[in-house]
């Protein structure tokens, strides 16, 4: 059954992710803080707004795919935002604090009557592009089945784990994975590079063992060759890192291996990464990569 929806965030995973919402035949309004984004959509059928609250009025519902915790609530509290608009559902697929997220939540409901779903993503710009991102969710379920149909076309797994909060903890723990993953492939491939051998043979050499994943095969040639399109950048993995940090100190989690994880990615900051594609993580390890950060991206 075709929705009517607004979007905003078009950023690297928003714009594949509402092509497909297009596809799928729903009726997309889009709202971008760089208005050029949400323009270059107009020619896929959305249909491009001034506010936030705009793509929320006379909705279904509104989804968000923003880069923090700051943007999503200017998005939906500030002047013009989402919470202007009663009514309705919101899915949030930003990555953002789950004590936040509650928070909002909360807001939201008591102003706009409007109920929350955290639902943070997993799969990057391939998996949105091909429909088949992983959505980890937190909130009601019957809000979340209301949303599901939308959430199809981009989805290939929608998994509830449990109320408002509960899916940006699901994302952190993913993200735990993801970046201690291509930290380690990084100091691989340093290892490999400063030992003497090719380290681009390592996706090879390693296939089909233990150490073999998706971000090995993925990550290994965008290492030590040039990137093409950037799937991420260092600073939003960092920012990540360190709601992970924070989590883990409110639990009383002790995350040894995350301690050099931050380490890592903070240094990649301090060196003028942030901005860069994920792969320049391996330039913490291997200072000597040649070529110009981001090159070829």
């Amino acid at each position: 059954m075709s929705k009517v929806v607004g979007f905003c965030g078009i950023g690297l995973m928003g714009s594949p992710m509402v092509r497909r919402l297009l596809a799928a035949g729903h009726t997309v309004r889009v709202w971008n803080r760089s208005p050029a984004k949400a323009q270059a959509l107009a020619a896929d059928g959305a249909q491009v707004v001034d506010t936030p609250a705009a793509a929320a009025q006379g909705a279904d519902g509104v989804f968000l795919c923003l880069t923090d915790q700051s943007a999503v609530e200017v998005v939906v509290f500030g002047e013009n935002g989402i919470a202007g608009v009663p009514g309705g559902w919101l899915v949030d697929h930003s990555s953002i604090a789950p004590q936040a997220t509650r928070g909002f939540a909360q807001r939201l409901a008591e102003s706009a009557g409007r109920v929350w779903v955290d639902a943070p993503v997993s799969g990057g710009v391939p998996g949105a592009t091909a429909g088949t991102l992983s959505i980890m969710a937190g909130g009601p379920a019957e809000t979340l089945a209301a949303a599901t149909p939308c959430i199809e076309a981009y989805a290939g797994r929608i998994t509830r784990v449990g109320d408002v909060g509960a899916g940006q903890v699901a994302k952190l723990c993913n993200q735990t994975i993801v970046a201690s993953t291509l930290n380690a492939i990084a100091e691989a491939v340093a290892l490999a590079q400063h030992s003497g051998i090719d380290a681009s043979a390592l996706d090879t050499a390693l296939a089909g063992g233990w150490a073999d994943s998706t971000l090995l095969q993925l990550f290994v040639p965008r290492m030590t060759g040039p990137s093409s399109a950037p799937l991420g950048a260092v600073a939003t993995m960092l920012k990540d890192v360190e709601n992970v940090a924070a989590l883990a100190a409110e639990t009383g989690t002790r995350m040894r291996g995350l301690d050099g994880v931050l380490a890592s990615y903070r240094e990649a900051k301090a060196r003028g990464l942030a901005g860069q594609d994920l792969s320049e993580i391996v330039r913490v390890p291997w200072p000597q990569k040649p070529g110009e950060p981001g090159a070829g991206a």
